[in-house]
């Protein structure tokens, strides 16, 4: 039987995309609880599209592919490159990761997992972005133990993009109406109680159901301890505009009964990934921006024993 125990250790657990590797001992000065840590992420990364328009500064061409970094260790290994001060301390936007949400989101787990705090992943949408519609987003899902609940933090969110976007909520925990999981819009849109056409990337104009049942499959690989890029494509994620019949709106549908509550879902959750080849993360997936099939890093032993060894010290 699993325990609430056992589930808060999976995820207190560095993982294959979230161990600092190599350089896990640049997080060992870092503070410990998350309100301390959010201002550290965001002065590490710099959202590319919005860096001229929000931080007067413009990511070269030849750091463009930065937000194509997979691991925590690899964003790491670039920040050292740039500036390779403690993490902690302020840096110049030039000197920031160029990335996306994921980029803050990756970071902010790292550094919790190497405190052996619990915390996840999860693959959703904003309302704040651009009302009425939501956007799709990545969050942080991380365990108030004080509070013994789960709450939502959103590390891109820093003085700037709160002024810009009028942000008036807690960003360390964000209001469930202001950010749904995927599991919850798949199931509002389902009900009749939300328009599927508001969901997904607006400058994209890519929106629907068919995006909405992508944000399950990579939420499900985010619950397994597995946060890949959000332009990642594989397994039972549809094309574009492509039409739900029966069957796979049966099979999303399922989805997103699991990962509603993912710790009542704990254990069908990680067999899921084992078996289902629909959900389970392959070698190689297709990155949807580069158009190009791309090998997903797989931390070795020892690289996994070095964030452990971090947080039980």
């Amino acid at each position: 039987m699993t325990t609430r125990n056992d589930i808060l250790d999976f995820y207190a657990q560095p993982a294959s995309l979230t161990s600092a590797g190599r350089h896990a001992r640049l997080l060992a000065p870092l503070p410990t609880e998350p309100r301390d840590l959010l201002p550290i992420v965001q002065g590490l990364v710099v959202y590319d599209v919005v860096a001229s328009d929000f931080y007067g500064v413009t990511v070269p061409k030849a750091r463009e592919a930065e937000i194509h970094l997979r691991s925590a260790e690899e964003m790491l290994r670039r920040l050292v490159a740039l500036d390779d001060r403690p993490l902690a301390e302020v840096r110049t936007a030039d000197k920031r990761l160029a990335g996306r949400c994921h980029h803050f989101v990756r970071l902010l787990l790292a550094m919790l997992r190497a405190k052996g705090m619990p915390a996840r992943a999860r693959c959703g949408f904003g309302s704040y972005f651009n009302p009425p519609c939501f956007e799709d987003h990545w969050v942080v899902e991380y365990w108030n133990a004080r509070e013994a609940r789960w709450a939502l933090a959103d590390p891109q969110f820093d003085d700037v993009w709160r002024e810009k976007l009028k942000i008036g909520h807690d960003v360390l925990d964000v209001p469930r109406d202001r950010f749904l999981v995927a599991a919850e819009a798949w199931t509002q849109c389902r009900t009749g109680r939300a328009d599927a056409a508001r969901f997904g990337i607006e400058f994209e104009k890519l929106r629907g159901l068919w995006f909405i049942a992508g944000s399950l499959v990579r939420d499900v690989a985010a619950l397994n301890a597995m946060e890949m890029l959000p332009w990642d494509v594989w397994g039972a994620q549809p094309r574009p505009d492509e039409h739900l019949g029966p069957q796979r709106l049966a099979y999303f549908d399922r989805l997103a009964a699991l990962t509603l509550d993912p710790d009542a879902s704990f254990a069908e959750l990680r067999a899921l990934f084992t078996d289902d080849e629909g959900v389970a993360v392959p070698e190689a997936v297709f990155n949807a921006l580069r158009r190009r099939p791309e090998s997903v890093p797989i931390a070795t032993p020892s690289e996994h024993q070095l964030g452990r060894d971090l947080h039980l010290s």
